[in-house]
């Protein structure tokens, strides 16, 4: 009797052995993940499982989302993508593995990833934040990731306003070298130039007062014309046909109080001045008027070296518009003939809005004796001299008298 006990308590001890060893074995947290394929709205992820789950739950939040809340979803493969994400934003995400009902595993370690600005609209918007110029709050004019800034070696004068100049190629395009002048854009080439005015421009930190910001877009070979006016708020800027004036105060690099009746084009008056013979083009962004160097960098190779130009060796094979201030590196000549190009050869050419009116050619490369500069040199020191409405030069973009471009234009036009 007390063998068979004995043998019946060995017994019991065996299949408790065999069922602790049949217990289920903890469900492992997925390991490696990764991300691809991130857009502005949606992200790709993937992990490894060691246990074969049956489904896996992911939790994603903006980064630094209290650990079992945020957004939730649950697949049964080992790769997911998360859609309905916000722009330029960085995510953190988990993933824990459901081996079953009753069996689920710890968190994966946290994961991050940042989502891709927006792609720069190619149609007009109502207002300019939709229009995915700039990144982060609008009125610090941040350029988007997609959009390029560049400056003109000699800009045009417009009442002492500054600019930005910004230019956005659709993803995989570039610009086509086509001499000196104007490359080869792309369909839905965006480019936009913001007019504003330093409060102090002796210091920026004090702030802005943003005025316009003016955008062309290229569609099925055709530049389109659009400006947006800026509220008092500074917050938003809205499509704009009608123009207007506004009373703007600043104080310049001398310490000087200025005022200006800043005049905003209407659509009427953008076309008159990209308008050449019927075709609306850019005005300012020319290869010669980009080919020098911007903080030690020439703006022709930062736009090959980031894929933006094709059919450029080397900057030095394309010329270079004088700068109309640097009187060191040019000639009396040559910087009167640079400003008169930028500022007047938009109209004053073949095929410009004030052809007909007056004979002259003020293209740079126009040879001396085919300008008409000698012949009409007391008008055009006559005209840039004062302002009237519809009477002085330049008609459009200005309330004011240029005096430093004057004062150059008079002592070219004396050494004739």
């Amino acid at each position: 009797m007390k063998k068979i006990s004995l043998l019946v308590l060995i017994s019991l001890l065996i299949f408790s052995c065999n069922k602790d060893d049949e217990m289920v074995q903890q469900c492992i947290a997925p390991t490696n993940l990764t991300e691809t394929n991130i857009t502005y709205h949606s992200a790709t992820i993937q992990w490894e499982d060691a246990n074969e789950a049956q489904s896996f739950r992911i939790l994603y939040g903006v980064s630094g989302f209290p650990m079992g809340s945020g957004n939730t979803f649950t697949v049964t493969g080992n790769t997911a993508t998360i859609n309905g994400l916000l722009p330029n934003t960085t995510y953190d995400y988990y993933v824990d593995s459901y081996c079953d009902a009753n069996n689920i595993s710890l968190f994966s370690t946290v994961k991050s990833f940042t989502t891709l600005s927006s792609p720069v609209s190619t149609e007009f918007q109502p207002t300019l934040s939709e229009m995915n110029l700039f990144a982060g709050t609008l009125n610090q004019l941040q350029p988007s990731a997609y959009a390029f800034e560049y400056q003109l070696h000699t800009p045009l004068f417009t009442d002492y306003a500054h600019k930005q100049r910004l230019i956005a190629l659709p993803a995989g395009q570039t610009l086509e070298v086509n001499g000196d002048g104007f490359p080869n854009f792309p369909d839905n080439t965006v480019i936009a130039k913001t007019f504003y005015y330093n409060i102090d421009d002796r210091d920026e930190s004090l702030g802005k007062t943003i005025v316009e910001t003016r955008v062309l877009i290229k569609k099925s070979g055709i530049w389109q014309l659009g400006n947006y006016k800026w509220n008092t708020a500074q917050t938003e800027a809205y499509l704009d046909t009608d123009g207007g004036t506004v009373p703007l105060v600043w104080i310049d690099t001398d310490g000087n109080e200025n005022s200006v009746n800043y005049n905003i084009p209407n659509s009427q008056d953008c076309i008159k001045c990209h308008n050449n013979t019927g075709i609306i083009t850019p005005i300012g962004p020319k290869l010669r008027s980009l080919n020098f160097e911007v903080n030690g960098i020439n703006q022709l190779q930062k736009l090959k070296d980031f894929n933006l130009l094709n059919g450029l060796s080397s900057p030095d094979d394309i010329s270079i518009l004088p700068n109309w201030e640097d009187t060191n590196n040019y000639t009396l000549a040559e910087r009167a003939r640079a400003y008169l190009d930028v500022n007047c050869a938009h109209c004053h050419s073949p095929g410009g809005f004030c052809s007909d009116q007056m004979p002259l050619d003020f293209r740079y490369e126009t040879p001396f004796e085919d300008t008409n500069i000698d012949a009409f040199k007391y008008a055009i020191s006559g005209y840039t001299s004062f302002y009237s409405p519809g009477v002085s030069m330049p008609l459009i973009g200005t309330t004011m008298v240029h005096q430093e471009g004057h004062d150059l234009i008079q002592a070219y036009v004396n050494s004739l």
